[in-house]
C-alpha cells in the first residue's frame, strides 16, 4: 500500500469547499506549512526577540526596522500569522492521518494470501524449484523457516486440478507502516505542545481580563492590577531578577507594546550568586543559591539553580538564564582634565543617578553597569593598532574558523584585566553619552595605560583614550601635562626651556628666536590656541570620516595643509613633531617642578610615555567630557536573571519528538518486505514458485531473496 500525497475528495459539497478540503488535508499542503513555519524559525533565530525597538532601529535603519516591526518578526513565535499556520498544520496534518491511517491499519492487518499463482510471474524477484516430497511437508518446512528468520506466516490450502496445494503468506518489517503514523502525529503534538507554552494563551487571558501591558516606569509594587496576570496563568514565560539578600515574587512578560507582571504563587530569595572561573580567566559554572518562600504553605525550600539544571516548583521550571548588576555601590573620584581644582569624590548606586553641575547646565550623571571580571585576549590587543579594546578583526575571525583544520590556531593570552564600570552623561535634553572605564592600567603594545571609553549611541563601539601610567602607576604626570598644556603662560616657559636646551653651543640670537618662533607655534597649534585654528572649521564637522576638533595632531596637520606647500610638508611635518615633542617634555618638567616632584629621567622610559601622552593628548580633544570619573572601590551585588516557565506543553512536545524519533527510525531502518510461496503437486513431487514484494528495492532485499531462494531449494530433485 502507498499512502496518497492528495486530500480527501469530497461529494455533495460546492466547488469550492471540495477545493479547500482536498487542499489543507493534502500531504503537499503539509510539507509548504512546514517549510514557512522552517524559515520563520530561522528569521527568529537570527533576529533577536523581544528586544527594545530602539535597538532594532540603531540595527536596521528606521525604514526596515519599521518593515520588520509591521511584519512581526521581533516577535516571531507568538505572531499572529505564525500562530495561524501552526493551527492550520495541526488540522492538514490531522486530515493526512485520518485519510491514511485506516488503510494503513487496513494493510498492517492483512496478509493478501489470496494472490493468485499467475500474479506472482509479475514480481521483479520470484523463482521456481521442483521438490521431492508431499506438499503439505514442503509448506511446513518453509512456514517453519520463515518464522525462525522472523516472518509472520499464514498458510491458506487450495484445490487445483492435481491435488490440494498450498499458499503461504508471510511478511516482516510490518511495524514500518506504524512509522508513518509515528512521524505524523508527532508533527500534530509539537504543534500543539507550541500552541499551548506560546503567547497564544497569555493573549487571551489579557483580552478576556481586560488586561493591558505597562508603558511606564517605577516599583513594581506600584504597578497597577490591570497590567498584572494571577498566579493561576496557565502557561507562561517570563524574567524574574533577584539581587542579593533579596526576594522578588513578580516576574515580567515582554509584549511588543510593553510588559506584563506575572504574579508567582511563591518569593525566590537569592543567597548568593557563585561564578566560578577557568585558570584563563573565563567563567566556568554560574548558579544560584536560593530560597523558595511559600506563603500558602509556609515553607522555605532551598535550591541551587545552575545553567541547564532548573529546579521546578508546582509546577513551575526556574532557569539560570543570565546575571546582573543588582545595585553595586561605586566610590568614584571625578578628575578635572584642565584644571587642578574642581575635582570631587561622589558615591553612586548601578540603576541610579546622580545630579551634577557644570556652570548654569545641570546634568546627571546615570551609572549603568559594573563589571567586576573583564577577560580580554592581551595577544590580540597587542598585535593590533585598534583603538578599541574589543575590536574585532572580520578577516582574521574567518580564516581561523573557515580555514584549513591542520593550521596552528593563533596564540591567545586571556587575561582578567580588572573591573571597569560604565555611566551615562545626560543634558538637560535627554541626549546622553555613554563612558566605560576601567579601574586598573592595561598592557597595550608595551606601554601600560588606562582606558577610558565612550560612545555617542549604542549602536557604536566603545572607542578609548589610551592614558599612559607614570611611575607610581597613575595618570597623574599625564593630568599635569594636559593642563599644563592649557596655560599659555606654562607653555610659553617650556618652549624657553626647550630652546635653551636645544641651542646649547649656539649663540646665534636669530637662530634662538626663529627656534623659540617655530616652536611656541607647534605648541600653540597643538594646544588650540593658534589664530589659524580659530578660522578652521567648526568642531564636529566630519572629514574624510574624522570629526575635527582644533588642537592636538589634527591641529599640527591642518596647519601644515594651509601652510606648507605639498612639497615640502613631510620634511615640515618632521621638524614641528621633533620641536613639539622637545616642548611638551619641558613642559611635563616645569610642571612636575612645580609639585615639588624630582624630572623625570631622559631615557628610553620617559620616551614612551611621551610617545604616548602625544598620541592621547590629541585624542583628549575628542573627549567630550572635561570630567574623568575613576573608579576608587566599590561594592559588587550581584544579581540573578531567572526565567520562570509554567509549560503544560512541554510534556505534549516531548512526547512528539519521542514519537518523531520512533517513526523515523522505523520508517528508514525497518524493511517491509511480503513473501508469497505457492505449492503444488507435481508427478511425484512437489513444484513451488516463490515471489517477494519489498517496500524498497535494493541490494539488501536481492541478497535475502536469494538466501530465501536457496532454503527452499534444500529438497530439490
Amino acid at each position: 500500500m502507498k499512502t496518497s500525497t492528495r486530500g480527501i475528495r469530497l461529494t455533495g459539497a460546492s466547488l469550492y469547499v471540495r477545493d479547500a478540503v482536498e487542499l489543507i488535508s493534502s500531504m503537499r499542503f503539509a510539507i509548504t506549512l512546514l517549510s514557512v513555519i522552517s524559515v520563520a524559525s530561522i528569521i527568529g533565530t537570527v533576529i533577536k526577540q523581544g528586544e527594545p525597538y530602539n535597538n532594532y532601529v540603531n540595527q536596521f535603519g528606521p525604514f526596515w526596522a519599521d518593515v520588520f516591526e509591521r511584519l512581526n518578526l521581533y516577535t516571531v513565535y507568538s505572531a499572529w500569522w505564525f500562530l495561524l499556520i501552526l493551527a492550520f498544520l495541526v488540522v492538514s496534518t490531522s486530515l493526512c492521518i485520518s485519510r491514511n491511517a485506516p488503510r494503513i491499519v487496513t494493510d498492517w492487518r492483512a496478509f493478501k494470501e489470496n494472490l493468485r499463482e499467475q500474479s506472482l510471474q509479475a514480481f521483479s524477484l520470484r523463482s521456481q524449484a521442483n521438490l521431492a516430497g508431499a506438499v503439505s511437508t514442503q509448506a511446513e518446512r518453509m512456514a517453519a523457516a520463515l518464522r525462525q528468520r522472523g516472518y509472520r506466516v499464514k498458510a491458506q490450502a487450495r484445490a487445483t486440478t492435481a491435488g490440494e496445494g498450498v499458499m503461504l503468506a508471510a511478511r516482516a518489517g510490518r511495524s514500518n507502516k506504524l512509522g508513518y503514523l509515528a512521524a505524523h502525529s508527532s508533527i500534530v503534538l509539537i504543534a500543539l505542545g507550541g500552541l499551548a507554552d506560546g503567547d497564544l494563551i497569555v493573549r487571551a487571558q489579557m483580552a478576556w481580563q481586560n488586561k493591558t501591558p505597562f508603558t511606564g516606569g517605577g516599583l513594581i509594587a506600584e504597578v497597577p492590577e490591570q497590567h498584572r496576570l494571577g498566579p493561576s496563568n496557565p502557561t507562561f514565560r517570563a524574567n524574574l531578577l533577584v539581587p542579593e539578600g533579596s526576594t522578588a515574587g513578580t516576574a515580567i512578560l515582554s509584549q511588543p507594546e510593553g510588559v506584563v507582571l506575572q504574579d508567582l504563587p511563591f518569593g525566590v530569595e537569592l543567597k548568593k550568586f557563585v561564578v566560578e572561573y577557568y585558570p584563563t580567566g573565563m567563567p566556568r559554572l554560574f548558579a544560584s543559591d536560593i530560597v523558595i518562600h511559600d506563603p500558602q504553605r509556609g515553607t522555605q525550600t532551598p535550591a541551587r539553580v545552575e545553567v541547564n539544571h532548573p529546579v521546578t516548583y508546582d509546577g513551575i521550571q526556574i532557569f539560570q538564564s543570565s546575571f546582573d548588576d543588582g545595585g553595586s555601590k561605586l566610590q568614584l573620584a571625578a578628575v578635572p582634565l584642565l584644571s587642578d581644582r574642581g575635582g570631587f569624590e561622589i558615591n553612586g548606586t548601578v540603576g541610579g543617578s546622580t545630579p551634577l553641575r557644570r556652570g548654569e547646565q545641570t546634568l546627571s550623571a546615570e551609572w549603568t553597569g559594573l563589571r567586576v571580571i573583564n577577560v580580554e585576549n592581551v595577544a590580540a590587543a597587542q598585535a593590533t593598532a585598534a583603538t578599541d579594546v574589543r575590536a574585532v578583526n572580520l578577516a582574521q575571525t574567518l580564516k581561523r574558523h573557515l580555514g584549513a583544520g591542520n593550521k596552528a590556531p593563533e596564540g591567545q593570552d586571556l587575561r582578567n584585566v580588572g573591573p571597569s564600570f560604565s555611566y551615562k552623561l545626560r543634558d538637560g535634553a535627554g541626549q546622553a553619552i555613554e563612558f566605560n572605564n576601567y579601574m586598573l592600567p592595561v598592557s597595550m603594545e608595551g606601554q601600560r595605560v588606562y582606558l577610558l571609553g565612550v560612545r555617542e549611541t549604542t549602536a557604536e563601539s566603545f572607542r578609548y583614550l589610551r592614558v599612559p601610567v607614570d611611575g607610581n602607576d597613575s595618570m597623574d604626570d599625564w593630568l599635569r601635562l594636559r593642563r599644563a598644556l592649557a596655560d599659555p603662560a606654562q607653555r610659553a616657559r617650556a618652549v624657553r626651556d626647550y630652546v635653551r636646551q636645544a641651542s646649547a653651543g649656539d649663540d646665534s640670537t636669530a637662530v634662538r628666536a626663529a627656534l623659540a618662533t617655530s616652536a611656541a607655534r607647534a605648541l600653540d597649534l597643538f594646544a588650540g590656541d593658534d589664530p589659524l585654528l580659530r578660522q578652521a572649521p567648526p568642531a564636529g564637522q566630519r572629514i574624510d570620516g574624522v570629526a575635527m576638533v582644533p588642537g592636538g595632531l589634527s591641529g599640527v596637520s591642518y596647519f601644515l595643509d594651509q601652510q606648507v606647500p605639498p612639497s615640502e610638508r613631510e620634511r615640515a611635518g618632521d621638524v614641528l613633531m621633533r620641536m613639539l615633542n622637545g616642548s611638551l617634555f619641558a613642559l611635563l618638567q616645569n610642571a612636575r617642578a612645580a609639585d615639588g616632584l624630582t624630572p623625570l629621567a631622559d631615557d628610553q622610559r620617559s620616551r614612551d610615555f611621551m610617545a604616548q601622552s602625544v598620541l592621547a593628548l590629541s585624542d583628549a580633544f575628542f573627549y567630550p567630557s572635561p570630567l574623568i570619573f575613576t573608579l576608587n572601590n566599590f561594592d559588587h551585588i550581584q544579581a540573578s536573571v531567572f526565567q520562570v516557565a509554567r509549560a503544560p506543553g512541554r510534556s505534549i512536545v516531548y512526547i512528539g519528538c519521542a514519537l518523531l524519533i520512533l517513526g523515523v527510525f522505523l520508517m528508514i531502518y525497518v524493511r517491509e518486505r511480503r513473501l508469497w510461496v505457492w505449492f503444488k503437486p507435481s508427478g511425484q513431487g512437489v513444484e513451488a514458485r516463490m515471489a517477494m514484494a519489498p517496500h524498497r528495492a535494493g541490494l539488501a532485499s536481492n541478497a535475502e531473496f536469494a538466501k530465501l531462494h536457496q532454503l527452499l531449494q534444500q529438497d530439490s530433485v
